[in-house]
């Protein structure tokens, strides 16, 4: 008999990245191969990488020697390495690991497939192998970006910004909603400007209704807006429309005019309070996710400051927060880095322990309330779940113990009876197939 082809695909990196890989998969099983868990003993391994800062770049580059490590074992036959890392450096990776096989980048699947020795289908556009739980699924709804923020890398790795015709959208998030995906969360490198390059105005607005009228979809998520030229429509949506849930991802990165123009972000301190104004007055209860780099070249002591007290007065529900990385083929690699590792460290443990006390403290408001938990999943009877307030991976999670009767992909009411900085704790009180109990 002939024998399948197994293949292993690491994926590291965003959620954009795991979109990718996916559609990937789908591509590689329609073809006859075997996808395994592990890379040993695959005839193929595929690892799409991440480039975006430092850290990543690092990850991406340990993950491929070991594959290395393994082909020189023979353990596997082949190594193919894709996505931002082979964009970024591959003429210099092909001198540094000779013992890939191909490095190829950034919208490029068709190459990966033909470089495995399979045919592309365009049979299968629009369709993807989840590697999410199963109802959960990212929809990238466009590619690349235009804007020139001066630490960022993206536009020269993924180019300029390409949107997803709307028809094809509507496609795709029809067959995930017909796999009994629930939650449909909406990602892009900037999220506020889909539609610009095809329909010559933003139509995200526009976007987030139409999918909410797909039978089955639950929760649509909305991920990556960026805050300059935030459209008011969006707003609108957001506050008329109990699909989508009350949460919003907006990356801030800093609120200092000195460092925000330095940055080349776009938007003004002034401008960003009353974005953050507005959300909260005309959608009551909005959890605001952001994300804040500390250490820019351009900030000071007087910046950094500024910042904490910002965080303190907006008291965000969701914040992550990096490091500033010097990256070459940026306009601020010429600034230099001129603040100290160890000053980086020690702001970054500021705001976090800022943002740990105000996290627990709204945590602790959710004590005897009853709230829709959708619940990712279900292990020796204890249910870990997420409300409509948190994207997984990143934000917190629901702990129901005692969880007979849940199962992942069904919305549960859940009373919550302890609250951490970043855990919850809940008891089950009913469970169906959608939301129940809606916070209004």
């Amino acid at each position: 008999m002939h024998r399948r082809k197994k293949l292993a695909l690491i994926t590291l990196g965003c959620p954009k990245n795991i979109v990718d890989s996916e559609v990937f998969l789908k591509q590689i099983e329609g073809n006859g191969y075997d996808v395994i868990a592990t890379s040993e003993g695959s005839d193929v391994v595929v690892i799409n990488t991440c480039g975006f800062i430092e850290s990543a770049k690092e990850e991406s580059i340990a993950t491929i020697m070991e594959a290395v490590r393994l082909k020189e074992g023979g353990r596997i036959k082949k190594l193919i390495v894709m996505g931002c890392l082979s964009q970024r450096y591959a003429d210099e990776l092909k001198k540094e690991i000779p013992e890939v096989d191909a490095f190829i980048g950034t919208n490029k699947l068709r190459d990966v497939v033909r470089e495995i020795g399979a045919d592309w289908k365009d049979e299968l556009l629009g369709e993807r192998s989840l590697t999410t739980p199963s109802h959960y699924a990212y929809l990238k709804i466009s590619e690349g970006c235009d804007r020139p923020c001066s630490f960022c890398a993206i536009p020269e790795i993924k180019g300029s910004h390409r949107s997803v015709p709307v028809e094809q959208l509507y496609r795709e998030a029809g067959l995930l909603a017909s796999k009994n995906v629930k939650e449909l969360i909406l990602i892009a490198q900037d999220t506020t400007y889909y539609g610009v390059d095809l329909y010559g105005r933003r139509e995200l607005a526009e976007l987030l209704a139409g999918l909410s009228g797909l039978e089955g979809i639950a929760w649509i998520r909305l991920m990556y807006a960026y805050p300059s030229g935030f459209p008011e429509s969006v707003i609108n949506v957001l506050a008329g429309n109990r699909k989508l849930c009350r949460y919003i991802d907006i990356p801030l990165q800093h609120i200092s005019d000195r460092v925000l123009s330095s940055m080349k972000r776009g938007v003004s301190s002034k401008e960003i309070r009353e974005l953050i104004s507005k959300l909260r007055e005309k959608v009551p209860g909005i959890a605001l996710r952001s994300t804040f780099i500390v250490g820019y070249p351009a900030e000071g002591d007087d910046d950094f400051q500024e910042l904490i007290e910002f965080m303190q007065e907006v008291r965000f529900e969701r914040l992550g927060v990096f490091t500033y990385s010097r990256e070459d083929g940026t306009d601020a690699y010429g600034l230099g880095d001129p603040v100290p590792d160890i000053v980086k460290e020690e702001r970054y443990a500021e705001i976090m322990g800022i943002q740990e006390g105000i996290s627990l403290e709204r945590n602790r408001g959710l004590v005897g309330k009853k709230i829709p938990v959708l619940i990712d999943s279900v292990k020796g009877g204890t249910a870990i779940g997420r409300t409509e307030y948190d994207a997984p991976e990143i934000d917190n999670e629901v702990i129901i113990k005692d969880a007979e009767g849940a199962a992942a992909g069904s919305f549960c009411d859940v009373e919550i009876l302890h609250a951490d900085a970043y855990d919850i704790e809940g008891k089950l009180c009913r469970c169906q197939d959608r939301p129940v109990n809606p916070t209004e």
